[in-house]
């Protein structure tokens, strides 16, 4: 009881015309909180656990990510766009100025641009010196499967990791699904026929292992189908899943790494970019022939691409 005293003694009462709202506006949406709602009880102050929910709720409205500068399918370049990221520190401040105050208030949520980390400039510089290159086929008829190949490929297309930088497959290329346009795909899995989303995907990351290879840059994280693969020689592939095997490598050289991704009419390339100041030391790599390819999905993973 003395305890519970002394923090209503210590504690400021909410003040006059506490009831007044506060309103958020964000675009083609209003929020209208109230000070009792984010107040700690039996105290004056705010609930941080409150106020942090809060800015986690308004940043999953605001924020927008930076989208990097891309070679488009005729070669020139989409420039960059920077994108949007709530204000925390502004918007505690504003918040806590409504909180301690009286009567209604009324804001928009405080927002920073983010640049992009790869603009216009960068990305052309970077198309000067070719240090690794490797080139897979598949079988165009199987429509499914050339579609998800491609797909990916756009989606890997214009990366750039920087000197020191580690590359994730998975994080670059996201998860496969539906939704993101991803098709039911021939696969085999433990030696029988299957359907999964996403089907080919080991193919890309299979044939972006061997150029990175290719290119003398250290391989972080590679594993091997439980099965040989037709599209890659034995041992040169890189099975991939979102929730499995990763393919991971991180750039070594003194420059950044440009990752050019090409896939049409059953062929599927990756040529590694930087500049002409760039030092490497490239290791050979077996190639394959071109001829009709069917996935091997790995067994121990049934899920992976």
């Amino acid at each position: 009881m003395m305890l519970a005293g002394l923090i209503a003694l210590l504690s400021p009462d909410l003040p006059d015309g506490a009831d007044g709202a506060l309103t958020i506006r964000l675009p083609g949406e209003t929020i209208r909180i109230h000070r009792g709602e984010f107040a700690l009880p039996g105290t004056g102050f705010v609930d941080p656990a409150r106020l942090d929910r809060l800015a986690d709720g308004l940043a999953a409205k605001v924020d927008v990510p930076a989208r990097n500068a891309k070679f488009a399918a005729n070669g020139t370049i989409r420039p960059e766009q920077p994108g949007r990221k709530l204000d925390r520190e502004a918007f505690e401040s504003q918040f806590y100025a409504y909180f301690y105050g009286s009567g209604e208030a009324d804001m928009e949520p405080p927002a920073r641009q983010v640049p992009a980390k790869v603009d216009s400039a960068l990305l052309a510089g970077l198309n000067e010196k070719v240090i690794g290159r490797y080139v897979t086929y598949y079988n165009p008829r199987n429509r499914n499967r050339s579609h998800n190949i491609e797909l990916a490929s756009a989606a890997l297309d214009s990366t750039v990791v920087f000197p020191g930088e580690t590359f994730s497959f998975n994080r670059t290329i996201g998860k496969r699904t539906v939704e993101r346009g991803y098709r039911q795909a021939p696969v085999i899995v433990r030696g029988e026929l299957s359907e999964g989303v996403g089907g080919g995907i080991c193919q890309v990351s299979s044939t972006l292992f061997n150029a990175v290879d290719n290119a003398g840059l250290e391989i972080v994280e590679r594993y091997a189908h439980s099965r040989h693969v037709a599209y890659v020689p034995p041992g040169r592939d890189a099975t991939v899943s979102w929730y499995g095997p990763d393919f991971a490598f991180r750039n070594t050289l003194n420059q950044p790494v440009l990752i050019r991704a090409y896939a049409a009419r059953g062929t599927m390339r990756v040529v590694l970019y930087s500049t002409e100041s760039v030092r490497h030391h490239p290791r050979k790599v077996p190639g394959i022939q071109r001829g009709q390819i069917e996935e091997v999905r790995d067994a121990l993973h049934p899920d992976a691409g």
